[in-house]
């Protein structure tokens, strides 16, 4: 009997953070390799979108996404998986058009889950529901990403969950507790990422600054040994929280010549009492001290980026000076900004003293324009001295990629993607380095 998923159109739709990516490009693989043709958008027979669920904004653009995906094919199958998924009610869900729900730890099962709806004669009045309790699955769920989209750069998902439990988070509810990928289940995955002619790999997962608690293998012992797998040119970590720095783990990436000197440190405020407020379990001085221990192990030229929430209840103009004040004086690069939005369900929420929407508005354009700015002195450190680029795309001529310290750069040159450039640029704007090969 052949295989219900042969010839099919699946498309798998990521939203939300780099582990939904690498989530969404392990599932092509697998319908791939059922048979199935992966399309990248239109028309298709079956859908999967990886959904996020992190804010209630996210939660919106879920429920836009699935409309459109109902009109875009009406008669197609919808699968909704990940955290919108875990804890939507089934009822709203088959409202929007869903026609299945697969929560967190069980994305691996999506394939055999569709072949069983795609054998059931009919469709059914309510979603079917597959899902765990993350807080007592200590499970890997086995994705495995085969070959990647991209030519240039792959996501590896190392680690999932997390129990720190940040005020205004809702993630440990949706991803479980800590659980951890294997290291040797790893390295295969880097091994499979570089034959396939990928030279970069970013490890990510939901907190990787967990790892190695009870994998047998620390972070910097598995990004030691996949700094070892022939063709793999450059390895970077997603974001990792201040408190994981360590010097025992910073030594073991600066003795790892693949390791790209970029780090993205999440500050979220510059004031102690809203960080304690936000329970982050460090204080401006301690974050500004992870920074300089991490120059102090990477070199001066560390590109250190950050994400940061303004407008938290209770933020008062002085807190958020203070903000502003500390992405200076750590010498932070690319600053993201995220206004305040309480999530249901979490402490957050409840909290008294909130910040009307004006002013957070106002806030968030200061934060970015203050973010420009320092980027921009940043990337200014670089004209006329050489950088190595990883080319992605070349466009009549011109190539953009990325430096080893995660800045983006063009020039014009033939070279295509996957190729490796030195060139030495001659002015930067926007954050984006420009110069000759």
């Amino acid at each position: 009997m052949n295989d219900p998923l042969e010839g099919l159109r699946v498309r798998v739709v990521p939203m939300g953070c780099r582990t939904n990516i690498f989530e969404s490009e392990s599932l092509s693989c697998s319908f791939s390799e059922a048979g199935a043709e992966v399309v990248p958008d239109g028309g298709f027979d079956v859908a999967v979108l990886m959904t996020c669920s992190v804010t209630a904004e996210a939660d919106r653009k879920c429920r836009q996404m699935i409309r459109r995906l109902r009109r875009e094919s009406p008669g197609g199958l919808i699968v909704a998986s990940g955290c919108w998924a875990q804890k939507v009610q089934a009822g709203h869900a088959g409202e929007l058009g869903v026609d299945c729900l697969v929560g967190n730890r069980i994305k691996s099962r999506i394939p055999d889950i569709v072949r069983e709806l795609l054998l059931e004669e009919g469709k059914q009045e309510s979603p079917r529901v597959v899902r765990v309790d993350v807080q007592a699955d200590h499970d890997w769920d086995p994705l495995f990403l085969s070959r990647p989209q991209a030519r240039t750069r792959a996501f590896v998902k190392i680690q999932d969950g997390c129990d720190h439990r940040c005020s205004y988070c809702i993630i440990p509810d949706l991803r479980g507790r800590p659980v951890e990928r294997p290291p040797q289940e790893i390295l295969e995955e880097v091994r499979k990422i570089a034959s396939s002619g990928c030279p970069e790999v970013i490890f990510t997962g939901i907190n990787i600054g967990m790892y190695g608690k009870s994998s047998g293998a620390s972070l910097g012992e598995v990004i030691k040994r996949a700094g070892m797998v022939p063709g793999i040119k450059r390895i970077r970590l997603g974001s990792i929280e201040p408190f994981a720095l360590s010097e025992e783990l910073l030594g073991d990436l600066s003795g790892t010549s693949k390791f790209c000197p970029h780090l993205h440190l999440p500050l979220q405020s510059g004031d102690a009492g809203i960080l304690r407020k936000m329970n982050r379990g460090y204080t401006p001085q301690e974050f500004k001290a992870c920074v300089s221990m991490a120059r102090r192990f990477l070199g001066d030229d560390l590109h250190v980026s950050t994400d940061v929430i303004v407008g938290f209840p209770g933020e008062s103009e002085e807190a958020f000076d203070s903000t502003l004040g500390l992405l200076e004086s750590a010498g932070i690069g690319r600053v993201h900004v995220f206004p305040f939005s309480p999530r249901e369900g979490t402490p957050a929420a409840l909290l008294e003293g909130r910040v009307p929407p004006e002013v957070k508005n106002t806030r968030r354009d200061k934060a970015l324009v203050a973010g420009s700015v320092l980027l921009e002195g940043y990337s200014s450190k670089w004209p006329g001295r050489e950088v190595e680029v990883l080319v992605e795309t070349n466009s009549n001529g011109i190539c953009s990629g990325l430096s080893r310290h995660f800045l983006r750069v063009e020039a014009a040159s033939g070279a295509m993607p996957g190729e490796v450039i030195l060139l030495t640029p001659d002015s930067s704007k926007n954050g984006v380095l420009h110069g000759k090969v």
